[in-house]
């Protein structure tokens, strides 16, 4: 059951985007600062996804008819023009990830503030056109981020994991629509390993993964009107097997007739539409959960479960 179906255009009862976060190589300088420049191993692999990933994925969105979301670093945008000038000529949306894909959540207000206007600027610049939407690098939202998007202008964020559609995050400084994602349907897990960027899982095969992806999908078709999002990279799942069998997957969800492909931007349009018309009712939540504050006393009693000393 889903407690707040969106009815999807076409009677669909899944809407899908498959997102790609191009990253390329800020990865590996966020990580190592000034030295990442030594890690040449690495920076070959993450430049795989502007340079070789990026042509294939675009190769295969144009002979599926599909128009997707892309959330790529304004220092990405600004080191990969080519990739970037690719994506915009086959009418992909391009969404704010940070300026070098720092964290938001580390960082100050004012500072977070300073690099999300760079970022707008830059992609404004390139694009022509302010992102409508934002994907926090590696999900980490600060308790200020949906108050500096609402102040920006943003029409949806697609960060964090609070349902099965999408609802609105209603910080004090305005509204925006959440698309949420899930670990799920993201290509991390299964795929990444890398000893320079300390993340060294076990490599599935893409058989293995889709099966991990086809089975969010065909919960949210069973279910119906549900949100199934694909969280990947160009230099993770542009590889050539995985991408093949991605393409595979593209093929068995259009057969279903179930599924609904659109941009992010589209699907945060249709859903405040259906709002606004008065169809559905968008679930809220009141930010900041914690008024920026920790709930934790202070204080903690030493007795508390998972203090030091405790039993």
């Amino acid at each position: 059951m889903i407690q707040n179906p969106i009815p999807w255009p076409n009677g669909a009862k899944v809407a899908v985007a498959i997102t790609f976060d191009m990253d390329a190589d800020s990865l590996i300088h966020i990580e190592k600062g000034k030295a990442g420049v030594n890690y040449l191993s690495s920076i070959s692999m993450l430049r795989y996804g502007p340079e070789v990933a990026i042509p294939r994925i675009l190769d295969g969105y144009r002979r599926h008819g599909l128009t997707q979301t892309f959330f790529i670093p304004a220092w990405c945008i600004e080191q990969h023009p080519k990739a970037v000038d690719a994506i915009l000529k086959d009418g992909h949306e391009i969404g704010f990830h940070g300026y070098i894909h720092e964290a938001p959540n580390a960082l100050l207000p004012e500072e977070e503030r300073y690099w999300m206007q760079r970022s707008i600027d830059v992609i404004e610049r390139f694009t022509g056109k302010r992102p409508r939407g934002n994907r926090s690098p590696l999900y980490n939202m600060s308790a200020q981020t949906p108050g500096l998007l609402a102040q920006e202008g943003f029409l949806y964020d697609s960060s964090l994991m609070g349902d099965d559609v999408p609802y609105i995050l209603a910080p004090p400084e305005g509204d925006i629509l959440e698309l949420p994602v899930s670990w799920a349907t993201d290509d991390w897990p299964p795929y990444v390993h890398s000893i320079d960027l300390d993340y060294m899982f076990q490599i599935m095969s893409p058989d293995r993964a889709m099966e991990i992806f086809m089975a969010e999908f065909n919960a949210m078709r069973a279910a119906g009107n549900g949100l199934w999002i694909g969280i990947w990279h160009p230099f993770v799942s542009g590889r050539l097997s995985r991408w093949q069998r991605v393409e595979k997957m593209i093929e068995e969800m259009m057969e279903t007739g179930d599924a609904w492909f659109a941009p992010l931007e589209e699907i945060a349009n249709h859903c405040l539409q259906m709002q606004a018309e008065g169809t559905v009712t968008l679930r809220r939540d009141s930010l900041p959960f914690y008024d920026g504050h920790s709930p934790i006393p202070n204080p903690m009693p030493s007795t508390m479960p998972g203090a030091t000393g405790a039993k």
